[in-house]
């Protein structure tokens, strides 16, 4: 529907309502579930334009904190695996973010990623030793995805019907995260973190648009079942 206001939208729902409690059980079961299908698909359409029911854009995701720069060659023993010895690591172009520390291993001749806590020493650089193999490190470009590209998929987002309802809701485990975004709830990023508030995403809700292609389900039903087979 187009060019429609709200005025006129609250008289076709009314209209709408009366045809579904005049229908049998039966057949609103299959208005509904097709109600729930166009519902489920509307949705998933607008979290992949990254909006909210009234048009705004979701919250963009927080950037995440700047390495700290080791401009500075290090060398430490780590563990080697297994039941070896720990062996010495020396890096040139380092980087420390959280709990990993970064950088060009010059033993194995590439970047590597090593636990700061499982460390075992620190070991001393010689001034020869500054820079000698050095690769250089290039922090690759992280592009901005777009947000909840799997929470939309068919198999998460759900939708169904009986006589009495139509409904859009995620299943599983990740109903418990679309609520933390859908209500701007805390949570922890990750299991030793600290809690955070998320901003608020509304990933399930009505549309304008919604509520007019829902009428329009109604009113195509009714037309289809007049016209003479």
């Amino acid at each position: 529907m187009s060019d429609i206001g709200a005025h006129d939208l609250a008289e076709l729902e009314r209209f709408a309502g009366s045809i579904l409690k005049s229908m049998k059980p039966a057949e609103r079961r299959a208005l509904f579930r097709k109600m729930a299908r166009r519902l489920q698909k509307s949705q998933q359409q607008r979290i992949a334009r990254q909006q909210n029911p009234d048009g705004s854009r979701f919250a963009p995701r927080k950037r995440p904190k700047e390495p700290v720069p080791g401009a500075y060659a290090v060398k430490f023993l780590y563990p080697s695996g297994g039941a070896g010895a720990p062996r010495p690591v020396m890096m040139h172009s380092w980087v420390r973010q959280g709990p990993l520390l970064t950088g060009y291993d010059v033993r194995a001749g590439g970047l590597r990623s090593f636990e700061w806590r499982k460390v075992i020493r620190w070991l001393p650089v010689e001034p020869e030793e500054q820079n000698v193999g050095a690769g250089k490190l290039r922090r690759p470009s992280i592009r901005q995805r777009a947000m909840f590209r799997k929470i939309r998929r068919a198999g998460v987002m759900r939708a169904g019907g009986s006589d009495q309802e139509a409904w859009v809701a995620f299943a599983g485990r990740v109903a418990a995260v679309a609520r933390i975004h859908q209500l701007g709830l805390f949570d922890k990023p990750s299991r030793n973190s600290p809690e955070v508030r998320y901003a608020m995403r509304e990933l399930l809700g009505f549309s304008a648009g919604d509520r007019a292609e829902l009428v329009d389900a109604v009113i195509d039903h009714v037309m289809d079942a007049a016209e003479p087979a």
